[in-house]
């Protein structure tokens, strides 16, 4: 830390440095040191996202990768979100959750695809309700 204070004590005048972060981590880091938080005096806290827009943000990452959500797994997908932001999941508003959702069905959909011969393009890029085995519902949102 001392290096980038440095930085920002001898360029003051030509550097603006932005720190970003979790709320309450932001306020522990700012804790650390006497000073940080007169260095830092602007604090702009940003809203969680709301279901609509995490949904918005799994379709772009989905397409992305090229993959699609079936009806019944768009459905079920919107259903475990506004579970988690009800729940109060850590960082149920935030992409985050999201990428970890998605990198978690691609997985459940491989080896739920293993167990099929002759697979197809179309089912290689769908991800069904069958990804969202209901033992594995509290491990897709964690980590």
């Amino acid at each position: 830390m001392k290096p980038i204070l440095l930085l920002g004590a001898d360029n003051k005048d030509n550097l603006i440095l932005i720190l970003a972060g979790y709320q309450e981590e932001m306020n522990l880091f700012l804790q650390t040191n006497p000073g940080l938080r007169s260095r830092f005096p602007i604090h702009i806290n940003f809203p969680d996202y709301k279901t609509s827009e995490l949904m918005e943000i799994a379709e772009i990452m989905l397409k992305q990768r090229q993959y699609v959500l079936t009806y019944d797994a768009y459905h079920k997908l919107n259903c475990l979100i506004e579970e988690n932001l009800i729940s109060g999941h850590r960082y149920s508003g935030n992409a985050r959750m999201i990428r970890n959702i998605i990198e978690k069905l691609l997985r459940q959909q491989a080896v739920r695809l293993m167990n099929l011969s002759n697979i197809t393009r179309e089912e290689l890029m769908t991800i069904t309700e069958d990804d969202f085995r209901f033992e594995h519902r509290k491990r897709l949102i964690e980590n």
